[in-house]
C-alpha cells in the first residue's frame, strides 16, 4: 500500500451514485473561499514553496533538512498507522476508529513543537500527537478493541488519556495549566479539540477559566470543516480563532495543511504561555479527508468535489513537493521509508490480532474503589445472563 495514496482515495459514491441519492441531505460548499476568508498563517504552499512571514519565521527558520525529513517522516507513519487501523475495523478487529486522514500537518507539527515538560490533552483523534509523544501506537488501539481503557500511563510521556466526551478535556487542560503557574514551573499545557467541540459549554468555561487566571495553556482547535455531518458555516458566524478576543486572549488562525506553520504558530503560542503571557487559541484551518468515524458515511452529506479540492492541499505531498525542490532528500530516503511504513502495518496488525478478549465481568471492577451495591447487583444480573448460553458464556 502506498501511504501518499491513500489521500486520493476515493469515497463511496460519487455525486450520481446510488450512495448519494438516498434522500439525505447533501451540502454544496466552497470551503477556504479566495478573498472571503481571512488571512491564515502559511509558511509552505500547496506547492512546497517556501513563503515568508514576518512574525513567524524566526520559529523555523533554523529547522535543519534532517528534521524536515523527519517531519515528513512523522506524516508518513502516522498516516500508514491510521490507515492500517481503518482496515483493522472494517475486518472486525476493532470496534471503532476515528481516522486522522488530511490532519497529520496539524498533529505533527504542533505535536512536535511540545516540549517534554509540558502536558497534553488530547480528544480521541490525535494519533499524529500521540506518536510525537513517544506513545507506541499499538496502545492506541486497545480502546477501540474494548481491551482496555486507555493502555497507556499518561504520565510517562505527558500525554493524557484519549477523551470521549467532546470538550471535557480542554477544562482538564486549563485546571492542570492553572497548577502549573501555581506551581512555578515554566512548562506549558496543550490541549486539543475540534471544531464542533467548540460550541459546547465546556470549551468556552475553559477559556473564561484560562483567561481570567492567566493559565499557561494553548488551545489547539482543529478546524477540519464537518462537525460530523454538519459544516463549519452552520456551527458559527465568525471564524473559530476569532471567538478567543471576546475572552480576553489572542487567536490566530492557521494552514492546517502545512506542517512548518503548524510548528511555528505553536512554539510561538507555548512559548507566550511559558513566559506567563496566559493562554492562545489556534485554529489549524485543515479538512478531514475521512469519515468523522467508521461509523460515519460522508458520502451522505458532502460533495465528491470539495474532498478533492482539499486533496490538491495534502500536507504530504507538499511537504514532500518541498523536500524534492530544496534537494533535501532523494529517491533512496522515501523509499526505505515506504519500506518502514509497510513493517509498521505488519506491526500493527500483529499485535492488534494478538491482544487477548478481555474478561466479561472485568467492566465492572475498579468502578467504585470501596464497592457499590448497584454495581454488585448488576453484576450479578449479568453474570446470570452469561449463564444462560450454552457453555455458560455468550458467544
Amino acid at each position: 500500500m502506498s501511504v501518499e495514496s491513500t489521500a486520493a482515495r476515493k469515497p463511496r459514491g460519487g455525486a450520481g451514485s446510488k450512495a448519494g441519492t438516498t434522500g439525505a441531505k447533501r451540502t454544496t460548499r466552497t470551503s477556504a473561499k479566495q478573498g472571503t476568508d481571512p488571512e491564515l498563517v502559511q509558511l509552505l504552499t500547496p506547492e512546497g514553496e517556501r513563503v515568508k512571514n514576518a512574525e513567524y519565521d524566526k520559529y523555523v527558520d533554523g529547522i535543519t533538512p534532517e528534521e524536515l525529513r523527519g517531519l515528513y517522516r512523522d506524516m508518513v507513519l502516522t498516516r500508514r498507522f491510521d490507515a492500517e487501523a481503518t482496515s483493522l475495523q472494517r475486518q472486525g478487529e476493532l470496534g471503532l476508529w476515528a481516522s486522522l486522514l488530511g490532519q497529520e500537518a496539524a498533529q505533527i507539527g504542533s505535536g512536535r513543537a511540545l516540549r517534554d515538560d509540558d502536558y497534553v490533552f488530547p480528544t480521541y483523534r490525535e494519533h499524529g500527537v500521540a506518536w510525537c509523544r513517544g506513545v507506541d501506537p499499538t496502545n492506541l488501539l486497545g480502546m477501540f478493541r474494548g481491551v482496555n481503557n486507555g493502555g497507556w500511563d499518561p504520565n510517562s510521556n505527558n500525554f493524557h488519556l484519549y477523551t470521549i466526551v467532546l470538550g471535557s478535556q480542554t477544562l482538564h487542560a486549563t485546571g492542570y495549566a492553572m497548577g502549573v503557574s501555581k506551581d512555578g514551573a515554566d512548562s506549558a499545557v496543550l490541549a486539543y479539540f475540534g471544531d464542533g467541540a467548540s460550541s459546547q459549554g465546556d470549551v468556552n468555561e475553559s477559556f473564561v477559566f484560562s483567561a481570567v487566571y492567566n493559565a499557561p495553556v494553548v488551545f489547539f482547535c482543529q478546524n477540519n470543516q464537518w462537525a460530523i455531518s454538519e459544516p463549519i458555516e452552520k456551527q458559527t458566524r465568525v471564524p473559530l480563532y476569532q471567538r478567543a478576543r471576546g475572552f480576553g486572549f489572542p487567536g490566530v488562525r492557521v494552514d492546517g495543511n502545512d506542517v512548518l506553520a503548524c510548528l511555528a504558530v505553536t512554539r510561538a503560542a507555548l512559548e507566550r504561555a511559558r513566559r506567563g503571557e496566559g493562554p492562545t487559541l489556534v485554529e489549524a484551518f485543515t479538512y478531514r479527508m475521512a469519515a468523522h468515524t467508521t461509523s460515519d458515511d460522508p458520502t451522505r452529506y458532502r460533495r465528491d468535489a470539495e474532498r478533492e479540492a482539499w486533496e490538491a492541499k495534502d500536507p504530504i505531498l507538499r511537504l514532500r513537493a518541498h523536500l524534492e525542490n530544496e534537494g533535501h532528500a532523494d529517491a533512496a530516503f522515501f523509499e526505505e521509508l515506504e519500506t518502514e511504513s509497510e513493517a509498521l502495518g505488519k506491526h500493527v496488525r500483529e499485535v492488534v490480532r494478538a491482544m487477548p478478549v478481555p474478561e466479561h465481568m472485568a467492566i465492572f471492577d475498579n468502578v467504585y474503589a470501596d464497592g457499590h451495591a448497584l454495581v454488585d447487583e448488576e453484576r450479578a444480573q449479568f453474570a446470570a445472563y452469561q449463564a444462560s448460553f450454552t457453555g455458560g458464556e455468550a458467544e
